[in-house]
């Protein structure tokens, strides 16, 4: 059975919804971010699968690109994998340019190519979750959805002084009870959500100390008369992440580098990489794996080591750029090799090559 969790001072609840809404209009110098210009359904629902667990000034550039590459949901739902994996690569997290190209096929099949208003039909659509299908029916459609997130947890936690745990979900469930009797529809909604946004990214942050000076909710906040800013909110620490060691192998053969596919499931599915192995290998290692493809190095050379972090394992990364000798004349790609080999543009212009890989493509 699901813990039941009992939020403190919900009366100040109704005071915090109408103060947000005014102060998010009345913004001087209020965020400009493209998708707010046009909020169209489409729009909405890409922006705000981007911005999961990425910066909105970071988002910006892909959204740009995305949207003039994939105008529509048509577009989206016809484009090849490979191209929508380029779009996507330097966001992260993958599974969800993967679900929405999902999704988008779903639509188009049983909502001819619009998204559905129905909360109950968003949430079916691969992606979505409670939070985006709230996001887009409260700026979209006007309906009274609170959108929980971090932001959300972080500010309810301080004003109302809750020292639940916000990574629990039972707490992220009992805020969003406790918001939806007392919120909005129509325009004032979306704008709501957009100001718990707003105020948690730049005003009410979640390392150090919060902009309180500034806060349309300081003279409310309990946190804030109690001096409990940075105590709150509280959450359990997270799993620790499992270490892996990699080594990469920068195969080269004159301008082009030997790129291989992932598998299809798992991590990074479907994406390009280097050729790497599990370990840290010596010299003679990498020498013997070379061997058992056919390959000869002319010249190996040490590259420096990098660290990548995922949301649950931090790969430590070690490197060897490996000059290969042409076999009997041949090129690499007359060879026949068990991998695809393309020069440094090529790269670049074709192949998603995830972040993982990009600390060792500058030695390309």
């Amino acid at each position: 059975m699901r813990k039941t969790i009992n939020l403190p001072h919900t009366e100040l609840i109704p005071d915090l919804l109408a103060i947000l809404p005014d102060w998010y209009r009345g913004q001087a110098d209020a965020r400009e971010l493209p998708w707010r210009s046009a909020p169209t359904p489409y729009h909405t629902w890409l922006s705000e699968i981007m911005l999961q667990q990425t910066r909105a000034s970071a988002v910006i550039p892909y959204y740009e690109r995305f949207l003039s590459a994939l105008p529509d949901i048509e577009a989206l739902a016809a484009c090849d994998d490979d191209r929508l994996m380029k779009l996507w690569q330097g966001l992260g997290y993958y599974s969800r340019a993967r679900n929405l190209k999902k999704a988008a096929i779903v639509i188009c099949q049983e909502y001819g190519g619009k998204l559905p208003q129905d909360f109950t039909a968003l949430l079916k659509l691969p992606g979505i979750g409670r939070y985006t299908a709230s996001a887009i029916g409260s700026i979209v459609f006007g309906q009274p959805c609170p959108a929980v997130d971090g932001n959300v947890l972080r500010v309810l936690s301080r004003v109302l002084a809750s020292t639940a745990d916000i990574a629990a979900p039972a707490t992220k469930k009992a805020m969003e009870d406790t918001l939806a009797p007392h919120y909005p529809s129509g325009s004032t909604a979306g704008e709501l959500n957009q100001a718990f946004m707003d105020l948690g990214a730049t005003i009410c942050l979640p390392h150090g100390m919060p902009h309180c000076a500034c806060c349309p909710l300081a003279r409310i906040c309990l946190a804030h008369a109690e001096g409990l800013e940075l105590e709150l909110p509280q959450k359990s620490s997270a799993r620790q992440r499992r270490q892996e060691k990699h080594t990469i192998l920068l195969l080269r053969q004159g301008d082009t580098i030997a790129l291989h596919q992932r598998p299809a499931k798992g991590l990074l599915a479907g994406l390009w990489e280097f050729p790497n192995l599990p370990g840290k290998l010596r010299k003679d290692e990498v020498i013997r794996w070379l061997a058992e493809h056919d390959l000869e190095a002319e010249k190996l050379q040490i590259l420096p080591p990098a660290k990548h972090t995922f949301s649950h394992i931090e790969w430590q990364l070690s490197g060897w750029l490996v000059e290969v000798a042409p076999a009997t004349g041949l090129t690499v790609r007359d060879n026949n090799l068990p991998f695809v080999w393309a020069n440094s543009q090529e790269i670049a212009e074709h192949y998603s090559l995830p972040s993982a890989f990009q600390y060792y493509f500058p030695f390309s």
